[in-house]
């Protein structure tokens, strides 16, 4: 994760990371600690380990940033500064960006391939042709521009967007799930009312992707994934080309 750096650095975007075996995590303030007491000790890691990946990643912009609260399961940061959050295997990561506070920002981190029987909880059948018919596993790096896309990698893509479109920032989880409940992996998630095949993704240049709002496709942005050993992750470059902030955003 912290060759992607520079990657991130160049698209404005600072990364934080955190691991649920640091040792002695704290909360950094009596908010985070009332939150994190009512947790199981599992979930309250990664409780923990994120709050550090997102003060880290607002670092790596120049921003400093003490407790981050939450309201419901969002977070909430102080005026200026915002991050986005994601959990896996024991790893949280988080992205900040500097400058333009109304652009989207949205990450995800996906350790633990999708099988390919998830696509139908993805995607619709009109991204179906997106998909590539290799196996799951595969080699760590920027992904090929000519390449179709595995389950994970369009997961990754919509669950950043997702978090963008709808200004969580924070880890809902699996929208297709619908709600709480046990995802793929055996995680229990949570999210906002709706689905990820309430969003269509399609291909752009370079190897990103455009995801929009079927709803209201004026609602895009331009996302990239990248592989990071046998899983992916996802994160939001800005509104897709030709739209603004605030059109990107709603």
């Amino acid at each position: 994760m912290s060759a992607l750096r520079p990657l991130l650095a160049a698209a404005g975007l600072g990364l934080g990371i955190a691991t649920v075996r640091e040792p002695g995590p704290r909360p950094a303030g009596p908010a985070e600690a009332a939150a994190a007491a009512s947790m199981p000790a599992r979930r309250r890691l990664e409780f923990l380990a994120g709050r550090r990946a997102a003060r880290r990643a607002l670092r790596a912009v120049g921003l400093d940033c003490g407790e981050i609260p939450r309201s419901g399961r969002l977070p909430v940061f102080p005026p200026g500064q915002a991050a986005s959050i994601s959990h896996s295997a024991g790893i949280a990561v988080a992205v900040a960006r500097a400058a333009g506070p109304g652009l989207p920002l949205g990450c995800d981190l996906e350790l633990r391939p999708l099988p390919r029987a998830a696509a139908r909880l993805v995607l619709r059948e009109d991204e179906e042709e997106l998909l590539d018919d290799r196996d799951e596993p595969f080699h760590a790096g920027s992904r090929p521009t000519a390449a179709g896309w595995t389950v994970t990698e369009l997961f990754s893509a919509k669950e950043a967007a997702w978090k963008a479109l709808v200004g969580t920032g924070t880890d809902p989880g699996l929208a297709c799930l619908g709600g709480a409940g046990e995802g793929p992996q055996g995680l229990r998630h949570a999210r906002p009312t709706g689905s990820l095949r309430d969003l269509r993704v399609g291909p752009a240049e370079d190897g990103l992707c455009v995801v929009r709002l079927r709803a209201d496709p004026a609602r895009a942005v331009r996302v990239r994934v990248v592989r990071v050993g046998t899983g992916v992750f996802g994160y939001v470059l800005g509104p897709s080309p030709g739209l603004g902030p605030s059109a990107a955003l709603g």
